[in-house]
């Protein structure tokens, strides 16, 4: 009959997450994230099996590959732990947890890629940016504690799944729709990073000084308009890049 605990206390389970932070401290070529794994998750394997060779064997199934997107790895962090309560408890076998790490990374990588590194990081830099003529330096922690909010709290959410749902956690990632939260922060990073250029254009232009200030200041807003139109058409950025500094030079020469 097992000894295992029913329910794992909360001090472990805060212990699991707050090692799971670290997941890519000892990342290696062979297993990536695999020791980082293991030693988040072994608190919960320590109180689940007694030591010896069944907490030995939980330890080891968690040193194959494995690797995914650093913050959503928190959901199968918290579904591991799912299923190693019921494989102490006898409802479920080993190859279950195995089978689930294999299912999600790969997936989830994907999704964690596509919000945190090409939508929210945009998003939150081009905001932060924004307000520098209103905040200056202070923009930075504001960039600090924006980002860091979001997926921390993000991170927290997608423990608990994995701990309350297990293999339905599935079904609640799909629900919070995370690729289309992701198309609205990318919305408003090019609002930001618009209205960055716009000031950009418009103080350059000022402290250019003279009579062609004003042309100055609209070339640039121009500039950025035509280059956003080149390339949203699939014209290469290099090119873009290549028109850009073309038209520089001729202002240069002229004015």
């Amino acid at each position: 009959m097992s000894t295992a605990p029913a329910t794992l206390g909360f001090g472990v389970l805060l212990r699991v997450f707050l090692r799971s932070l670290f997941l890519q401290a000892s990342w290696n070529p062979k297993g990536m994230q695999n020791l980082g794994l293991a030693y988040a998750v072994y608190p919960a394997l320590a109180a689940l099996y007694p030591a010896g060779a069944a907490r030995e064997e939980a330890v080891r199934r968690h040193l194959v590959f494995f690797n995914t997107h650093p913050y959503v790895a928190a959901a199968i962090v918290g579904g591991v732990i799912n299923h190693e309560q019921r494989i102490a408890q006898g409802e479920e076998t080993p190859d279950k947890v195995v089978a689930f790490k294999a299912a999600l990374m790969g997936p989830l990588a994907a999704l964690g890629d596509g919000f945190f590194w090409l939508s929210l990081k945009p998003a939150t830099g081009a905001v932060s940016a924004a307000l520098v003529p209103l905040l200056g330096v202070w923009a930075v922690p504001l960039f600090l504690v924006l980002y860091n909010l979001v997926h921390v709290l993000l991170r927290v959410r997608l423990y608990w799944l994995g701990l309350t749902l297990g293999d339905q956690l599935v079904e609640a990632v799909a629900r919070a729709n995370l690729p289309a939260r992701g198309a609205r922060l990318r919305a408003v990073a090019a609002t930001s990073a618009g209205g960055v250029a716009a000031w950009l254009a418009v103080s350059f232009g000022t402290n250019a000084g003279g009579l062609y200030a004003p042309l100055l200041a609209a070339g640039c807003l121009a500039l950025g308009v035509a280059s956003y139109v080149l390339v949203s058409r699939r014209v290469p950025n290099y090119v873009v890049l290549y028109v850009a500094a073309g038209l520089a030079c001729v202002a240069g020469a002229f004015l």
